[in-house]
């Protein structure tokens, strides 16, 4: 094995000053932007052995780079990573409004609410990460992707359960709900799993020595 590259996969409108509290030594930190971009499809086109760390948006990124290169992940860590992040309710009956939850996450009234609140406290800011076409372009993506039939496909390919993770989120996580880290274990059983009470997204911010303490254990059983 080649020498380990750790990338990081950061969330949508989120900056690299977020993980100033954590230690673990990456090679890069991907914006959501250059997420968007396609940047991490060419950076793991040129690796071999990579760690992915994923947060949030970044979680779902980091995914899809492990559906797509199986063979050059060698480890990875979801923090409060979203495998799909939009609410999913079962048909309804005529008449009625709103049918069962099957899968908690926002609904369109909340993510509006994520949207004009995020704008409205990035507005003064010149920054690319937070202009309006670039949060856009987030949101779209937050609203559409939903790997759950993918990964379950993955799940019953003998090199998934090879790969050492971890699964670190919060109890009553506000954006990306419950649902997701307990979805991250049903399909990839042998990861570890760190549940962080509160209702805080940002982890890396409020309990980075966690996630330095997560990298640290799937790098090791990696190498």
């Amino acid at each position: 094995m080649s020498k380990l590259r750790t990338l990081l996969f950061n969330g949508w409108a989120a900056g690299a000053e977020i993980w100033e509290n954590t230690s673990f030594q990456r090679d890069w930190t991907f914006s959501y932007i250059e997420q968007l971009d396609g940047l991490p499809n060419k950076v793991m086109e040129e690796s071999s052995d990579v760690l992915l760390v994923g947060f949030s948006m970044g979680g779902s990124n980091v995914l899809k780079a492990l559906l797509d290169w199986p063979d050059k992940v060698r480890a990875a860590v979801f923090v409060s990573a979203s495998v799909r992040m939009m609410e999913e309710r079962s048909e309804i009956a005529q008449g009625a409004t709103r049918g069962e939850v099957i899968w908690r996450g926002l609904g369109e009234r909340r993510f509006a609410a994520l949207r004009f609140g995020t704008q409205c406290v990035y507005k003064n800011d010149p920054s690319e990460l937070f202009s309006n076409e670039n949060l856009e372009r987030g949101l779209d993506f937050l609203r559409a992707t939903d790997l759950r039939e993918r990964l379950e496909a993955f799940s019953a390919d003998p090199r998934s359960r090879k790969i050492p993770m971890a699964i670190i989120s919060s109890e009553r996580d506000g954006i990306v709900s419950p649902d997701n880290a307990a979805f991250l274990k049903k399909v990839f059983p042998q990861a570890y799993v760190f549940t962080v009470p509160g209702n805080e997204h940002t982890l890396s911010v409020t309990v980075p020595e966690i996630i330095d303490a997560a990298v640290a254990e799937v790098k090791k059983l990696a190498l």
